[in-house]
């Protein structure tokens, strides 16, 4: 193997994969990114059995061959150079050179034939997004999802596929995401699975610097493929079935208010303060005079009180929520304000930006 290319597309293409490598790995091998020479392209593969990643540039190729190295070293060192051709060169059966402009290397490596294979998908339920709609309902769902592996369905996002409509969905069960998208062309068959969160939030990353207008998405044999500028993300699905969730969402409410985003979201950081103490609770109370006021109990270290202006239909009204699940949903809603539902203090709150009827986020009340 050996090859010359620019080092800001090896660098590029090196960051990509280098999300698939995990730091606990129990094989050496899994901590490296298998390097494959081939036609006018070297190739990039990187697993930690979980996900995969692969990518490819382009490159001057003398000579075809493969070679695991290790991922955060080999990353490290070709950030660290301002050359624009490198030389890549397998020598000494396992070891790779390294030569630019101003310098020269040697990392010592594990052969090719040690890194697991690649998994292949068949491409038979494929659909589109456009790339800017799938990262934007990715960050609207995925924080919902579980941290906790003890029940693995609720560490997944759950996506639905029927016609001209995809559903993303995520719930730890104390609160959920709901983003409905379309797909550029409809979807033949119903098609159900849940992914990885961990996988979403990679996939996030990935897309979010990504040029490409599209995403390709193929579901097969208990996994996923991700397809986007020549990037192929591959992933195992969570097995299992997804909470009925739908019986949950309050379909009436007693009380609505809009609220300012950026005025809900200053108060509760200020309240916040003062409820990590009681476990992030805060008192929400609407009142018929355009007020909401944000509390919290008295804690070690103080307690706060602060009104925020609202515009309300229906009854007056209080709940007791968590202050983070609320501060999380404002983060990455992309709208000035907020349509806020309640019924009474123990049933599930709903917010939905305002005029954003194509997602809803559900919050259920902390027990006063």
């Amino acid at each position: 193997m050996k090859l010359f290319c620019n080092q800001k597309d090896l660098e590029y293409a090196l960051n990509i994969v280098d999300k698939a490598i995990s730091p606990n790995n129990t094989l050496p091998v899994l901590n490296n990114i298998l390097l494959k020479s081939e036609g006018k392209r070297l190739h990039f593969f990187a697993t930690n059995l979980e996900i995969a990643i692969s990518c490819y540039i382009n490159a001057d190729i003398r000579g075809e061959g493969a070679i695991t190295v290790p991922a955060k070293l080999l990353t490290n060192y070709i950030s660290l150079l301002n050359s624009e051709k490198v030389e890549l060169a397998v020598v000494e059966g396992v070891s790779l050179s390294i030569n630019s402009a101003s310098s020269s290397t040697k990392i010592k490596c594990i052969s090719a034939d040690e890194f697991p294979l690649i998994p292949k998908i068949e491409k038979n339920n494929e659909f589109t997004f456009k790339t800017e709609e799938f990262y934007e309902a990715i960050n609207e769902t995925v924080f919902s999802a579980s941290l906790n592996t003890s029940r693995p369905v609720l560490s997944g996002v759950l996506l639905v596929a029927n016609g001209d409509e995809i559903k993303l969905v995520a719930t730890d069960s104390y609160r959920l995401s709901e983003k409905k998208m379309k797909p550029i062309k409809k979807v033949d068959e119903e098609i159900s699975c849940i992914i990885p969160a961990k996988t979403m939030i990679e996939l996030g990353k990935i897309i979010s610097k990504s040029d490409e207008k599209e995403v390709k998405v193929n579901i097969s044999n208990n996994q996923i493929l991700f397809t986007s500028n020549g990037i192929e993300l591959i992933s195992r699905l969570i097995e299992g079935k997804f909470p009925d969730y739908d019986k949950i969402i309050p379909k009436d409410s007693k009380t609505k208010f809009e609220v300012s985003v950026e005025d809900l979201s200053l108060v509760l950081k200020r309240v916040s303060l003062f409820a990590k103490e009681n476990n992030n609770s805060v008192k929400l109370s609407a009142t018929n005079d355009g007020k909401l006021v944000i509390s919290s109990d008295e804690t070690k270290v103080g307690e706060e009180k602060a009104e925020v202006s609202i515009k309300i239909e229906g009854e007056n009204n209080k709940i007791s929520l968590n202050s983070q699940y609320l501060l999380d949903v404002l983060t990455y809603i992309n709208k000035d304000k907020v349509v806020f539902s309640m019924t009474d203090k123990v049933s599930p709150a709903v917010i939905k930006p305002l005029g954003g009827g194509d997602y809803v986020y559900i919050i259920m009340p902390l027990k006063v």
